[in-house]
């Protein structure tokens, strides 16, 4: 019901028409009552949008069903014999193709998952038709023993002095070459270089930068012109599947032996490669924990490896790998371990917890000897067989790693520990065993010296405080590898590291701490170099990589110039 305003109003509008009319002011009557039209239509076209339609797709209609009897598949007088013999094949038919499928299916499963056989050069390089020569090359590698040495501090200052100035001098003439290189391990062979990498999809990749690299006609037979990479490099699928599930956490080769190379990746297991075989040959694996790396003792009989889950393994590799013993070091990613080159009963491990510790692993062993070795399931007798993470068996929990720790019995199991601002990225021993170099997200570098008779003391080190800080930017954020101080492994030099820049370039220190030489090439490199590693036993010779697998190698220029 219209209220009393709008009455009033109405009442107005009437009286003033009414008004107007008498007046005979029809025009006025007009304007102020105006009559209602139509609006009339608008004659521009709605604003079309700027971006280009996709085309709409052309579909073809697939073949109608139709009636068997139509298409006089059926006989309409066909006996009950004949009718059950042409459903008992269509049967047949049906239960073939279901059977094709199901295998389809599975083949496309196993192709998804980690491969545990041994696999032969031809498998690995499966899709890769320019590697005819590898095996020959791989063969041709000289079989090296890596020697360590635990040298005393030198006699004078001056002398210190005087070998750090030569190998600023020798690092300083480096220059980034032309070629293209993926890198992670320098092999000791003097007479080339010959350097591997390892991949986030789970390729080892070789590298040989003085190799002429082959030149290849085209269809016209046409030579196309030498660009700016060369040598050779050769890519071998050693972990599967090929993708990130799988990347290549570390690469170590055999210290006793530089003709074999172990691999471990985030497909759960750790591969040997022989050169002399060219098989690939799993030799540990774990159920589902992610393996992040991996050090050998210097007889290269024993390995060390460290996991997501904050556990390390201690495998004996003249042993089955079912007789792997894992001990539980810390509540949270134990993401490098390093076994001392000359004195290798002491484990150093760095952890996303913060904490820097080295461990005795005489008195760590002892916790193993009350384990009851795994046995082969009844179904399987005789067969390989890997206890699972967590098993009572072969696995020593954190609750008695700590109890031990704190006990007298345990005194000195755990010799040093040192807190960070941030978490552990990486640590190192240095080739005489008395150095580390940590790696920290607090954006610091830290150097310890431990003095050779605290090594020979049976308590804790007297102080775990390291004697050097290098504010280092270390943020590489998360599409980007973890930077990681890595030492020269040659122990006849001077004990120095590389580390990369996030301004492009590679830094060189040395054991002190001092800075050596910053390389760089504004023209020819533009990323971060995070991936380094030094050749061991020549000074002149630095790798180093970017995140997507562009590196470059560093060594004198008027070599590269021959």
């Amino acid at each position: 019901m219209p209220s009393a305003l709008e009455l009033q109003r109405q009442e107005n509008i009437a009286r003033n028409k009414q008004l107007l009319e008498q007046l005979k002011l029809k025009r006025a009557v007009d304007d102020v009552i105006p009559v209602k039209a139509k609006p009339a239509k608008s004659q521009a076209k709605p604003v079309q949008s700027s971006r280009n339609k996709r085309p709409r797709e052309e579909t073809t209609e697939g073949p109608r069903r139709k009636s068997a009897r139509l298409q006089h598949v059926i006989d309409p007088d066909e006996s009950p014999s004949q009718r059950k013999e042409r459903e008992a094949k269509l049967e047949e038919e049906r239960a073939k193709e279901a059977e094709e499928r199901l295998a389809a299916e599975e083949q496309a499963r196993i192709a998804k998952r980690p491969r545990h056989e041994d696999l032969d050069l031809q498998q690995l390089l499966a899709e890769d038709e320019e590697a005819e020569d590898l095996p020959s090359v791989l063969q041709s590698v000289p079989r090296i023993k890596r020697e360590v040495r635990d040298e005393d501090a030198m006699d004078s200052d001056d002398e210190e002095e005087n070998v750090v100035s030569e190998l600023r001098e020798k690092l300083e003439n480096l220059k980034v070459t032309e070629n293209r290189v993926y890198s992670a391990t320098y092999h000791p062979d003097v007479t080339k270089d010959l350097i591997f990498f390892g991949d986030k999809h789970g390729q080892l990749g070789i590298w040989l930068p003085k190799a002429p690299k082959e030149e290849v006609a085209d269809e016209d037979g046409d030579v196309a012109p030498a660009d700016q990479e060369g040598g050779k490099y050769y890519r071998l699928q050693c972990h599967w599947p090929a993708t990130s599930k799988s990347s290549i956490s570390c690469v170590k080769l055999d210290p006793m032996n530089s003709q074999s190379i172990y691999t471990s990746a985030y497909d759960c297991t750790i591969r040997r490669l022989s050169f002399e075989s060219g098989i690939s040959t799993e030799i540990f694996t774990t159920e589902d924990t992610l393996i992040s790396s991996l050090d050998l003792t210097p007889t290269g009989q024993e390995m060390w490896i460290s996991d997501s889950l904050g556990g390390v393994w201690h495998l004996d590799l003249r042993q089955d790998k079912s007789s792997a013993i894992r001990y539980a070091l810390s509540d949270q990613k134990i993401g490098c371990i390093s076994v001392n080159p000359t004195r290798s009963n002491f484990l150093l491990t760095a952890s996303n917890d913060r904490s820097l510790k080295i461990w005795d692993i005489r008195k760590l062993s002892t916790l193993s000897l009350d384990l009851t070795p795994p046995t082969p399931p009844p179904s399987s007798p005789g067969s390989p067989f890997l206890a699972p993470v967590g098993r009572v068996n072969n696995e020593v929990d954190a609750d008695v790693v700590n109890e031990f720790v704190q006990s007298t019995k345990g005194k000195g199991c755990l010799r040093g520990e040192w807190r960070h601002d941030k978490s552990v990225s990486s640590a190192y021993w240095d080739p005489r065993g008395r150095g580390i170099v940590s790696t920290s997200y607090d954006d610091t570098l830290r150097l310890w010296d431990i003095a050779p008779t605290s090594f020979e003391a049976s308590g804790s080190f007297p102080s775990s405080r390291p004697f050097h800080r290098i504010r280092h930017n270390c943020q590489t954020g998360k599409w980007l590898t973890i930077l990681r101080a890595q030492w020269s492994p040659n122990p006849d030099v001077y004990p120095h590291f590389t580390i990369g820049n996030m301004d492009h370039s590679l830094d060189i220190f040395s054991g002190k701490g001092e800075l050596l030489a910053r390389l760089s090439d504004p023209h020819r490199i533009s990323a971060v170099q995070a991936v380094t590693c030094s050749h061991p036993s020549i000074v002149e010779r630095v790798a180093s990589g970017n995140a997507s697998g562009r590196c470059v190698l560093w060594a004198p220029a008027d070599e590269e110039e021959e």
